[in-house]
């Protein structure tokens, strides 16, 4: 890729190379729309609905993320190995937790939430892993910080949503 590095409101862009822009623009517009509708469908009311309607938009957010990871990734390699695994590992999550939920396996909706929580952990990792360096305040952190973080966050609330939902309450033995 014959291309020249630039900054681009305090983040490194590695390339200026037409399809590498294109490609990051895409990325870019979907990660965002996937934080919003991600968030939007955790914070929703777990009815018919608002919370499908945004996780659907989540997951086909995420489809076009990791179909953008992996071509970024393919284009810089050496550099962004790491970010397509993490890509391959919150899209795989929201998989199963989207699958579950449609197909009702056994314990769905323990798997739904655990899944679709940590794709959204892994999601964010992948940006502060990637972005984190440059970003004011995160700047200051040392860059193992960037790994944990989301999970040290997301984690325990994923914790709290499998110990408080009504229905996972309802079907506990007591």
């Amino acid at each position: 890729m014959n291309s020249e590095p630039f900054v681009f409101g305090g983040i490194p862009i590695p390339s200026d190379a037409p399809l590498f822009l294109t490609i990051l623009s895409v990325h870019v517009l979907f990660g965002l729309a996937g934080v919003v509708s991600g968030a939007a469908a955790m914070f929703s009311k777990k009815m018919a609905g608002r919370h499908p309607r945004f996780g659907t938009y989540y997951y086909w957010s995420l489809v076009v993320v990791f179909v953008t990871t992996a071509a970024l990734s393919a284009m810089r390699w050496t550099e962004n190995y790491h970010l397509f695994v993490l890509g391959v590992l919150s899209f795989s999550a929201a998989w199963i937790g989207r699958r579950a939920r449609r197909r009702r396996w056994s314990h769905w909706l323990q798997l739904h939430i655990s899944m679709l929580g940590m794709s959204y952990v892994l999601l964010l990792t992948a940006f502060y892993v990637d972005n984190g360096p440059h970003l004011p305040l995160w700047n200051k952190l040392p860059s193992i910080a960037f790994w944990l973080l989301p999970a040290a966050i997301g984690v325990p609330l994923i914790v709290r949503a499998l110990l408080r939902h009504p229905l996972i309450l309802s079907a506990r033995p007591r």
